[in-house]
């Protein structure tokens, strides 16, 4: 009887492995096909998803220094920096030293990035039309994953399973 209790629970363990199980999997396959989705819905306007989530905190304040930026978005400075290039060269933000601190670069949005918001107006609503959940689901779902963002910034404690 113990033989069979061990291969029970290496055959559990070996489902534990299974990648339809994973949470990770789950996140990372759902956030790839949203990004997808983004896609047309960004292309006229000449910005990638990464540069679309950048202009929707520059929208939020602006300006703001790359660090600000970086903490809103849960980028570091060596994948912001790039992303914040390819925006000044398209003409939609300005990055220049703050003239209290040098040190600190600021990020605003030109004239042109602000006029850029009116065009992306409508991409939260029709995104939504693409999902194959209703809004009140999203909601939920999008509840849930701030919850869990915070239970992992948070750290390890109380997390032990």
């Amino acid at each position: 009887m113990a033989e069979k209790k061990k291969g029970a629970r290496a055959g559990e363990s070996e489902d534990l492995l299974r990648l339809d199980v994973q949470l990770c999997f789950a996140v990372y396959t759902a956030s790839n096909l949203i990004t997808r989705l983004y896609r047309p819905l960004l292309d006229p306007l000449g910005i990638t998803y990464s540069q679309y989530l950048a202009m929707m905190a520059l929208w939020e304040h602006s300006p703001r220094t790359v660090g600000e930026l970086g903490e809103a978005l849960g980028l570091d400075s060596g994948t912001l920096t790039p992303l914040l290039k390819r925006l000044e060269a398209n003409g939609l933000v300005a990055r220049k030293r703050a003239p209290e601190d040098e040190r600190r670069v600021l990020v605003e949005l030109t004239s042109a990035g602000q006029k850029l918001r009116a065009r992306a107006v409508s991409i939260p609503k029709e995104l939504m039309c693409k999902l194959p959940i209703q809004f009140e689901e999203a909601t939920e779902l999008r509840d849930a994953l701030r919850r869990l963002t915070r239970g992992l910034q948070s750290g390890p404690e109380g997390n032990e399973g």
